[in-house]
């Protein structure tokens, strides 16, 4: 009798602890989103100075250096690459934990939650067919 009680704390516990990975997720893609547009506004802050210098004041951590404009702008598009990536795996893996979550809560799976878009040679074939 003392079984029933304990496994739907067990239960709940797990549903919660499914919940709380969607919701570190989710903030985890809204961190790398701010600071990939920080990267963006600095992009276009390189690209709209007008000073003569070859050289720009760039932070690091709690001080500034002063560093080449082109390896400036080499270092911000690597982190751009860098948080895209990660971003994608992010929302990848972010689809198959709300599965999982509504699962085990017993609601259907979502559907066309799981579908990606065409790739740029699918897009070149479905246009060609639609030219004819």
């Amino acid at each position: 009798m003392d079984a029933v009680p304990v496994r739907v704390l067990e239960y709940l516990t797990e549903v919660e602890e499914a919940a709380e990975d969607v919701l570190t997720t989710k903030q985890q893609i809204v961190d790398l989103d701010t600071k990939r547009n920080g990267n963006r506004e600095a992009l276009n802050a390189l690209k709209n100075e007008t000073s003569d210098s070859d050289k720009v004041k760039v932070c690091f951590g709690n001080m500034f250096i002063k560093f080449p404009k082109s390896k400036t702008r080499e270092m911000i598009q690597k982190d751009q690459e860098q948080l895209d990536k990660e971003i994608d795996e992010l929302r990848t893996g972010l689809k198959a934990k709300v599965n999982r979550l509504n699962v085990m809560q017993g609601k259907p799976e979502l559907r066309g939650y799981s579908l990606s878009p065409l790739s740029t040679d699918e897009v070149r074939a479905v246009n060609s067919l639609l030219k004819r």
